[in-house]
């Protein structure tokens, strides 16, 4: 690929004559760091991104707001602006106001099934109609 200056050292300080860039592109190292750049790169994006995305979805509704996880977790809503879910414990369609922490008001916390609903709901994957 690249051949050797005249006069060129050899040995252990050969990267001072040569240089450390020239090694790097001679054995193949400049694409694999390059490409450590780039993948260390992309995955900051995509932290700020998701950090960006989650600051926005909870500055969108209000703390004190009694259903604010309807809109915080983008369910579908009755007139009375409550969710419409349908509930695992009992398999039936339900309209449930759902607090911030994704807990319809229906929500038992040492029921399985009720967790699980509450995770989906957290997950975007909760049953409406």
């Amino acid at each position: 690929m690249f051949t050797k200056r005249s006069g060129a050292r050899e040995g252990p300080d050969a990267h001072v004559a040569n240089g450390p860039i020239l090694r790097a592109v001679e054995s193949g190292d400049m694409d694999d760091r390059l490409e450590r750049v780039i993948r260390q790169q992309l995955r900051k994006a995509g932290r700020q991104f998701e950090e960006a995305k989650r600051a926005y979805a909870e500055g969108r509704t209000a703390p004190d707001e009694e259903n604010a996880g309807a809109e915080l977790y983008d369910l579908p809503t009755d007139e009375g602006g409550r969710a419409r879910v349908v509930c695992r414990r009992h398999a039936e369609r339900r309209s449930v106001t759902v607090d911030a922490e994704g807990r319809p008001d229906c929500f038992e916390p040492d029921h399985a099934d009720c967790e699980g609903c509450a995770e989906d709901v957290r997950d975007g994957y909760v049953e409406t109609w």
